[in-house]
């Protein structure tokens, strides 16, 4: 029947599928089963092998080091199977007995002396050919092997190997291998090969000139009959071979490496990157494998702090490196969020590159864009110490760069926007890369980037000669408390940084001459009422001064603390300095009317709490200052340009302006404010010291000094308490509730005069303080 055919016919093409399938699972069984064998065989041999070694009676290292190198080279000639991996073979082994016989003879014998397997393996060039094999990665996974072999070599073996041509040559050689391939199974060897390369450079520097290949110098070309013509490296030692000796081999190994491959070594390239130790660093910096690319930093760290000069510039002339840390950084940078908060700029914690650890989640969860600011920040840390690691010029370099393709290219931009957020972002973020960055290149080129080169003395036509620079100091006194409040910060961090320019452009070059002084001689001057001008504040009259507080009492004129102010009269005697201090002191604790204190009816508040805070930070400032070529003692008078018409210069100016208002700002301004200029008056230089205070100087006409001030600041404070009902208690309360005691309650009117005037009397007592910590230091140190 049909039916009954046609189902014979699907029964019989089944059967023969069936077959079909049987046949071809029994052939791979088979091959599997021959593979097993192969795999156990090699194995058995193996293990043979090492039984007969121990077994048998030993050899002397020579002629041990010497079979196991024949083993390898014979591996090649008779196998003709190239596509087994090497871990199938007994070369592995081979490669690790022979690294055993070595560190043993080298224990055997006394420091510095070659042993018979080491002159065996220079002479016959067994790094050469291993290059070769690991090249050509025959069997596969023998790049590995290789590079395991160096490392160890390298690493194991106390005498220096570098300076032996047979040595540096295929290890620069090998050098090129690395980092060709991203994510390459052999990267690990790679990076653990290049980094005992540099640490062996960081022991002996001089050998880092074996690593820098001339441009100039011919690549290897290749004979008519074949062979490679090496021209010799001009910074190569005489090792004792010709270059025929040299090129001679045992007969088996070139065998070997012909075995290897095929193709012919390639050509030098001869390209820009002739530092090729660095270039191949640089490009485990890209692996998405996070311990390669710390490992990659760390070799990079190594190099960039040899101190020889060669390799320093080709560092940063023949290299990608400024291009890397500054393409790196900008990229981190643009990743950051358009608006963080300034608290959480200010607040992440501490980062070291290398250190973060990532958990997105948390991240996230803390803030958003945490994650980025914290690679932003490690990275940043990262260039920041590898330029203080590295070679004074090379540093200078790297700094350099970072000013231009960073700082001026990305956040200048960022700082000069108008948008409020941007501002705010952008200048908290400044204020993060000042307080982090420590490196003194780096320092430079920041300051350089922010307050410009200029040295002269400031005029007000020239103020906005920088525009960063200006843009900078009018933010201190911005429309948004938030921005000035962010700014004053900035400029409070960066007047504590280690770095002389910085208080040269913001305040000093304004008072080297001292023509804020009055320049007029003793006849010539308006008259004196009370010992004042005219037109100033009279303090003798004025109730808050008693008769102690002459105009005429002045600092002893023998050290850099003392005023050198021209004295009022030829027969103006000095007394005590002990009785000029306690003056000084009580000039300042005399501003503000006792109507106007609480601090005495509040425990722990007095004068006194500020002193050693004063001393300290004092203390701290004498040494960053004592290094510079500040002077000793003012400028004696004579010498000084007194025509010169006085500008505080831009800084001091919108300081004084703010604290000409501190009476209608903000609590949080002014705290920043009066921060700044505490900051400033603890500088040890003479002639800031006068300005900021000595409230006895003669001021020229038109001149102002933070003294007088805040005199006409108490002033309108007197007027204004007047029409303030219960003035004294309110201002009591407030002060409670600003420092915790007193619960917030009902909302008391004139609340920022109140704020304004503790923050008044807390400077006025802060000053008191730095004046006679000053003193006290000064006299101390004078014999």
């Amino acid at each position: 029947m049909p039916g009954s055919l046609y189902e014979t016919s699907n029964l019989d093409r089944g059967g023969n599928n069936r077959k079909k399938k049987i046949e071809e699972f029994s052939r791979s069984s088979r091959e599997k089963l021959v593979q097993s064998k192969n795999k156990m065989f090699s194995k058995f041999t193996s293990i043979l092998q090492h039984a007969v070694e121990a077994l048998a009676p030993s050899l002397p290292l020579q002629e041990d080091f010497v079979y196991h190198w024949k083993a390898i080279t014979h591996y090649y000639i008779e196998t003709s199977d190239d596509k087994a991996p090497v871990t199938d073979t007994n070369i592995p082994s081979h490669l690790e007995q022979m690294l055993d016989i070595l560190t043993q003879e080298e224990g055997e014998r006394e420091s510095g002396e070659t042993g018979p397997c080491m002159e065996y393996l220079l002479h016959h060039k067994i790094l050469e050919t291993l290059y070769t094999l690991g090249k050509a990665d025959c069997p596969p996974g023998m790049k590995q092997q290789v590079l395991t072999f160096y490392t160890k070599l390298l690493a194991h073996i106390r005498q220096p190997l570098l300076p032996h041509i047979n040595v540096h040559r295929p290890v620069q050689k090998l050098v090129r291998l690395c980092g060709e391939v991203l994510a390459a199974p052999t990267e690990n060897e790679e990076i653990q090969f290049l980094c005992i390369v540099c640490a062996k450079l960081k022991q002996d520097p001089y050998l880092v000139n074996f690593f820098l290949e001339n441009k100039a110098k011919k690549p290897e070309i290749r004979s008519p009959a074949g062979k490679e013509v090496v021209k010799e490296n001009v910074f190569a030692p005489d090792t004792g071979q010709s270059p025929t000796e040299g090129q001679a081999n045992c007969s088996e190994e070139p065998q070997a490496a012909a075995a290897a491959s095929n193709s012919s070594p390639t050509t030098n390239n001869n390209h820009s990157n002739n530092y090729n130790l660095v270039s191949s660093l640089l490009n485990l910096t890209k692996s998405p494998d996070g311990r390669i690319v710390v490992k990659a930093c760390e070799g990079l760290m190594l190099l960039v702090s040899l101190p020889e000069p060669a390799a320093a510039k080709c560092l940063t002339e023949n290299t990608e490196l400024c291009e890397l840390l500054t393409d790196r950084l900008v990229s981190f940078y643009k990743a950051l969020p358009q608006s963080i908060d300034p608290l959480d700029i200010e607040t992440v914690e501490s980062v070291n590159w290398g250190l973060d650890v990532y958990n997105l989640k948390e991240d996230a969860a803390v803030f958003t864009g945490k994650r980025a600011l914290i690679s932003f920040l490690s990275w940043l840390d990262y260039c920041d110490q590898l330029i203080k690691e590295a070679q004074k010029s090379a540093a200078a370099v790297m700094a350099k760069a970072v000013r231009e393709r960073f700082f001026v290219s990305v956040m200048e931009p960022q700082l000069m926007q108008t948008s409020e957020v941007g501002i705010l972002t952008s200048t908290a973020l400044l204020n993060r890369i000042i307080r982090q960055v420590t490196s003194e290149a780096l320092t430079q080129e920041m300051v350089y980037f922010l307050l410009g080169e200029e040295r002269e003395p400031e005029t007000s036509a020239t103020i906005a000669q920088n525009p960063l620079r200006h843009r900078l100091i009018e933010h201190c006194d911005h429309l948004s408390d938030e921005i000035s409040i962010m700014t004053l910060r900035l400029f409070e961090q960066l007047i504590q940084k280690p770095n002389q320019h910085i208080l040269h452009s913001l305040v000093l070059r304004s008072l080297e001459e001292r023509n804020y002084l009055e320049n007029k001689p003793q006849e010539e001057r308006e008259p004196l009422e009370n010992g004042q001008p005219h037109d100033a504040v009279d303090l003798e009259e004025d109730p808050l001064f008693g008769d102690d507080v002459s105009p005429e009492s002045r600092l002893s004129g023998s050290d850099w603390l003392s005023s050198s102010s021209p004295p009022q009269s030829p027969d103006h005697s000095k007394s005590d300095g002990k009785t000029e201090v306690h003056k000084i002191v009580n000039s300042f604790l005399c501003l503000v009317p006792d109507e106007a204190k609480s601090s005495y009816q509040v425990e722990g508040t007095g004068y006194d709490t500020y002193l050693r805070d004063a001393h300290r930070q004092f203390r701290d400032y004498c040494g960053v200052c004592q290094r510079w070529d500040w002077r000793g003692s003012p400028k004696p008078f004579e010498k000084c340009n007194l025509d010169i018409p006085f500008f505080e210069g831009h800084f001091l100016k919108v300081l004084f302006d703010r604290m000409g208002r501190i009476l209608d700002q903000p609590y949080d301004v002014n705290l920043q404010v009066t921060a700044v200029l505490s900051k400033l008056s603890l500088l040890p230089h003479p002639h800031l010291h006068e300005y900021l205070l000595d409230p006895y100087i003669n001021l020229a006409p038109g001149c102002r000094s933070l003294f007088s001030v805040i005199v006409r600041v108490v002033g309108d404070l007197m007027l204004r308490i007047q029409r303030i009902p219960d003035f004294t208690p309110k201002l009591l309360l407030v002060r409670k509730r600003l420092l915790g005691l007193e619960p917030e309650g009902t909302t008391i009117d004139h609340m920022t005069l109140l704020e304004g005037v503790i923050v008044l009397e807390e400077f006025c007592k802060e000053l008191a303080a730095i004046a006679f910590v000053k003193y006290h230091a000064a006299s101390s140190s004078s014999p």
